[in-house]
């Protein structure tokens, strides 16, 4: 007698590997937390490439930095980087922005994790509402105990 599997139980791994195919899809979609961010972030694209091979924590600090000037200005950093003439948290990333918008790009928050622990603290607090002014006490009463800030 020759037995052969039903039809259906040779569909169960093309069915399971159709199950599994979309729940890594949704996964990687790049939604969830960063997917619903109350905040710009510039494309990788646009990063250098000392930038773009960094760890995600620190790419995603300079793309913050990049799209959203006017947040990292308002807040200081305590990393000491005021003796290179830092004057906030925006100067680690971005060294100047001339006339015409080309920015040229800051290495120290490569190698800082002060800077871009400031800086993921401020994307953290703006996702959870706060404003700016709340989120510069945060800064300051957190990392004071680092150095001086680079701000008044």
């Amino acid at each position: 007698m020759n037995r052969t599997n039903p039809p259906h139980k040779n569909l169960l791994p093309s069915i399971l590997l159709i199950i599994l195919a979309i729940l890594l899809t949704a996964g990687c979609s790049g939604e969830g937390s960063s997917g619903d961010a109350s905040f710009e972030m510039a494309s990788m694209e646009q990063m250098p490439p000392d930038v773009q091979t960094a760890p995600v924590s620190v790419q995603q600090a300079y793309q913050f930095a990049f799209a959203n000037p006017d947040v990292l200005q308002e807040l200081p950093c305590y990393c000491g980087c005021g003796s290179m003439g830092h004057t906030s948290n925006y100067d680690c990333y971005v060294a100047r922005e001339d006339v015409e918008g080309l920015i040229t790009y800051d290495s120290h928050a490569l190698g800082c994790s002060i800077c871009v622990d400031i800086t993921q603290d401020a994307m953290r607090m703006l996702d959870q509402g706060k404003d700016l002014k709340e989120i510069r006490t945060y800064v300051d009463d957190t990392y004071a105990q680092y150095g001086s800030s680079n701000m008044p």
